[in-house]
């Protein structure tokens, strides 16, 4: 099973409040801060649930332990604006 589903992959992008843009293949999650986009990732939009979105994490900024926790709601999206502050992606 992957590290990141399609359907933690959602849930990450519902909890960022990422603007959704659609594609061929894929959905682009655009997440933005104060106006600014600070990061976007693609969510595969085939059948297979199962489908891997090992990238997310970088494409978050985050480990792949903290972007499960993200989706899994013990991350808030104050806590990810925090993190990337710190890390001067803002």
């Amino acid at each position: 099973m992957p590290n990141i589903s399609k359907e933690l992959a959602e849930k990450i992008a519902k909890k960022l409040k990422a603007k959704k843009r659609t594609g061929t293949a894929h959905d682009l999650a655009l997440i933005y801060h104060k106006g600014k986009l600070v990061a976007n990732f693609g969510i595969r939009r085939g059948s297979r649930k199962d489908a891997g979105h090992d990238y997310i994490p970088a494409a978050i900024f985050l480990g792949a332990r903290d972007a499960r926790l993200l989706g899994e709601c013990t991350l808030s999206r104050d806590d990810w604006i925090t993190v990337m502050a710190e890390k001067g992606k803002l």
